[in-house]
């Protein structure tokens, strides 16, 4: 027996999720461990034939206060954080009659369901676990000597290592310990979100995630990365079942989500869309009557860029889309679905990454965003802002016609999505011409214009849409040169005068929004 070899001759089994919890008892039984549980726990063990002890006998005191007090008790957390080997531990644990706990088993009681699915105030406070973290605690804390168990995924591992050792190794027992502090970090975090929600600015901040996957590398080869799914109940790329393809890579994890946010802009039941991203901006933007029509007006905006790219769409994936899609190398498709042809047509093309997210997040829903920085990090609200219609103000001499209105609506949709500066050209409900994250925002129109000129078919008349004001008339002018006939911005420039009177010159309609869309 190595030196850190531990035996487990008492394990105390307390869980909320039984899965998995009888073969466990079984296996722990069958290597002749005695077995401790709490009430439920308990029942369902001597059900199933198991010798068993409940804690009131142990402790010599009933659950009380609702269940609240069961195992707050010496001979419990005695039995738990008694060193071994430490001759007062020992002599103070013989004089109170406490008998030493090698496993814990205990996974905490539902609070993290209990919020999603709405629960009243006083049914999620009674949710909140007291005892469970504490036997936690304190087994992660004694690690040296006591192995703890919160995730049913590791039953069969402890069964293995008591099958091979005879007991379980230190190594075993501090990833064992360290899943356990992060368990009760997660739900603490949780228990705090919940806690200050409405609160813009809580004194403390924590964010915590399950692993998903490890990567191969982060944005280049040199960087570690691995993929964390948060607590957020949202459709997308976390929680999306990828049914064919390799394995996603960090870059595809990330432009996959700015994909799929921007095509949750447009609901399913006002047409079809396309939204086709490359390094994290949108190269195309299409909406139509189908997918694959909606996929084609995308394509055209920008096909060079769209070469390796990430499509989203709106809207289950159907054999048509599917087969259009399949001409191009493509290295991420997500959808809310996708119908049997569908995924055949994709199945052709193996290397491609097919994800089914069972649903479009809402992009009006709120949440919370966060930016690391040296020493610290930023938190702000997830851009959730919807355009007042009453607020949009028309303020040249020319209103937008009806055609022209539909356009600047979605090419003002897909702005919020374009890294600042923004400029986005649209005409006939398609992006065709996009200029993002320039330092220079008559740069960004310039870009745009360049993009929609290279087009198998340039459109005349477009529309433009500026994530923020135009600083000079310089940028606006530029759109007008490159043929754009009305234009969407917040307004707030200090010379918003003189851009006004630029586009009644030019005889461009142009309104305001009040409402700012920087990306960075």
């Amino acid at each position: 027996m190595t030196q850190d070899l531990r035996p487990i001759r008492r394990a105390l089994l307390s869980v909320s999720d039984k899965a998995g919890l009888l073969d466990l008892a079984r296996g722990l039984a069958a290597q002749g461990v005695a077995l401790v549980s709490t009430g439920n726990s308990a029942g369902l063990l001597r059900e199933a034939g198991l010798a068993v002890t409940e804690v009131a006998e142990v402790t010599g005191s009933p659950e009380m206060l609702g269940g609240r007090v069961k195992t707050l008790h010496p001979r419990i957390h005695g039995g738990i954080l008694g060193k071994r080997g430490d001759p007062e531990h020992a002599a103070q644990m013989e004089e109170h009659g406490i008998e030493p706990i090698d496993l814990v088993v205990v996974n905490l009681y539902p609070f993290e369901a209990t919020v999603a699915r709405g629960a009243s105030f006083e049914e999620t406070v009674e949710q909140i676990d007291v005892g469970g973290p504490a036997m936690i605690r304190a087994a992660a804390k004694n690690h040296a000597d006591v192995a703890v168990l919160t995730d049913p995924a590791d039953y069969p591992a402890l069964l293995g290592e008591l099958a091979a050792n005879g007991g379980t190794t230190g190594a075993f027992r501090r990833a064992l310990a360290q899943k356990a502090f992060a368990r009760t970090a997660e739900y603490d975090s949780a228990i705090a979100a919940w806690m200050s929600k409405g609160e813009a600015a809580p004194a403390f901040r924590a964010f915590t995630g399950r692993l998903v996957q490890t990567l191969r590398y982060g944005e280049n080869p040199h960087q570690t990365a691995a993929f964390y799914r948060g607590g957020e109940a949202r459709p997308g790329v976390a929680t999306a079942v990828q049914v064919q393809g390799k394995e996603l890579s960090y870059n595809n994890i990330a432009d996959t989500d700015a994909a799929y946010e921007i095509a949750a802009e447009f609901p399913a039941d006002e047409g079809a869309a396309c939204v086709i991203v490359k390094h994290a901006n949108p190269c195309g933007v299409g909406t139509a009557g189908s997918l694959a029509e909606a996929y084609a007006k995308a394509l055209a905006c920008d096909p060079v860029s769209a070469f390796g790219g990430i499509v989203a769409l709106n809207r289950p994936l159907d054999a048509e889309a599917a087969e259009a899609i399949a001409k191009v190398f493509t290295e991420v498709v997500i959808a809310p679905g996708a119908d049997d042809a569908a995924r055949e047509a994709l199945g052709r093309k193996g290397n491609l990454r097919l994800l089914l997210a069972d649903g479009l997040p809402e992009a009006t829903a709120p949440g919370l965003m966060w930016k690391q920085v040296a020493g610290g990090f930023l938190v702000q609200d997830r851009d959730a802002g919807v355009l007042d219609m009453g607020r949009l103000r028309v303020v040249t001499r020319r209103a937008p016609t009806k055609e022209e209105m539909r356009d600047l609506l979605f090419a003002w949709r897909v702005a919020k999505h374009v890294k600042s500066n923004a400029i986005v050209l649209a005409k006939g409900g398609a992006t065709v011409g996009i200029g993002a994250g320039q330092m220079s925002r008559v740069d960004s129109v310039r870009i745009a214009a360049r993009k929609m000129a290279e087009m198998a078919a340039p459109p005349q008349g477009p529309v433009v849409a500026s994530d923020a004001f135009f600083p000079f008339a310089d940028g606006l002018l530029a759109a007008a040169e490159a043929g754009a006939t009305a234009a969407i911005q917040p307004g707030g420039s200090m010379r918003d005068a003189e851009v006004i009177a630029a586009a009644d010159e030019a005889g461009l309609a142009m309104v305001f929004t009040d409402m700012r869309h920087f990306r960075h």
